[in-house]
């Protein structure tokens, strides 16, 4: 959120698949393909879902999972 206009400038999602016997974590919005080479891409969404598969395989092996 942009704390001057208090708007949204991007928005941002990410996909969890949960069962499976490894952490897997995507883009919520596909490839963007429309989006490449034109400048307007955002990196967001994939650091998101970094993030978030950093912190499943921390608290995984924190509280006895196998990662």
């Amino acid at each position: 959120m942009n704390p001057v206009t208090k708007q949204y400038t991007s928005m941002s999602g990410i996909n969890c698949t949960i069962g499976l016997p490894v952490i897997r974590t995507s883009v919520d919005h596909g490839t963007a393909y429309g989006k490449a080479g034109e400048g307007r891409a955002n990196e967001e969404s994939m650091l998101d879902a970094i993030y978030a598969a950093v912190t499943v395989a921390s608290n995984w092996k924190k509280y006895g999972g196998a990662v």
